[in-house]
């Protein structure tokens, strides 16, 4: 069932996601050559737990770190380890985090060094694919209009949405009703309405969109080892228009 937020729950959101944008933040900055993934997670652990929150992903389903790490053709949920950046990387790091009750998801890909034009022109399409989506995401429309809105940017830029693995509803926990693909029809699906929070989460390949999982059991990876890109916000749909709920 979709649960409506009320003004008090929404600023609840709105704290946890503004610490879960910081956290993102203060992640990407320290996305440079020789730095380990595992560095990273560090960091984005420390952040959050002392800013009185918890780290959303950690023990998740089993997950065994605070954020989802994933370079090049790894689309999302790499494991970060000892795995070093290298100068040219595309660094996708997806983090959540737990405020008082309530949730905060945001994503983001950070290029280290001189990633070259191919890799910068995929990250620059997948985050304006997310812009389109969040400016469908108006009361009165339908889950669809997001879909496509996603979906039409991204292939019209010759990339390709990833289809097995979508945005999703959240609250109190990170996911609730209903799913939020990244491709879709517009005019069809569930009803927006005001006091909805969906994770709008583009994963735009720049090449086939299939995909497979790693032995880890986590790491999802392009099938044909194109790049891949991620960038997520929480949003609130409200009578005024999308409110984006994890700018830092």
């Amino acid at each position: 069932m979709i649960t409506l937020k009320t003004p008090r729950q929404l600023a609840a959101m709105r704290e946890a996601g503004r610490l879960a944008g910081q956290a993102l933040q203060l992640a990407g900055s320290a996305v440079k050559p020789g730095v380990t993934t595992g560095e990273i997670d560090a960091i984005v652990y420390e952040f959050i737990t002392k800013h009185g929150a918890k780290p959303s992903f950690l023990h998740y389903n089993g997950y065994p770190a605070s954020a989802c790490v994933s370079i090049n053709n790894e689309v999302i949920h790499g494991i970060p380890g000892t795995r070093r950046i290298l100068e040219g990387d595309i660094v996708s790091i997806d983090i959540g985090t737990i405020l008082n009750g309530y949730q905060g998801d945001n994503a983001a890909t950070f290029a280290a060094g001189d990633a070259g034009e191919d890799a910068l022109s995929l990250m620059s399409a997948t985050q304006q694919s997310l812009m389109e989506g969040i400016k469908a995401a108006r009361a009165g429309g339908r889950l669809g209009d997001i879909g496509f809105a996603v979906q039409s940017y991204v292939e019209s830029e010759g990339y390709s949405v990833v289809r097995q693995y979508v945005g999703h509803g959240i609250g109190e926990e990170m996911h609730e009703p209903p799913d939020v693909p990244n491709y879709g029809q517009r005019g069809r699906g569930t009803r927006l309405a005001a006091g909805m929070t969906i994770a709008i989460e583009p994963m735009v390949n720049a090449g086939s969109a299939g995909v497979r999982v790693l032995s880890d059991g986590w790491t999802v990876v392009t099938l044909d080892g194109s790049l891949s890109a991620h960038f997520e916000h929480t949003v609130a749909i409200t009578d005024n228009g999308p409110v984006i709920l994890t700018l830092p």
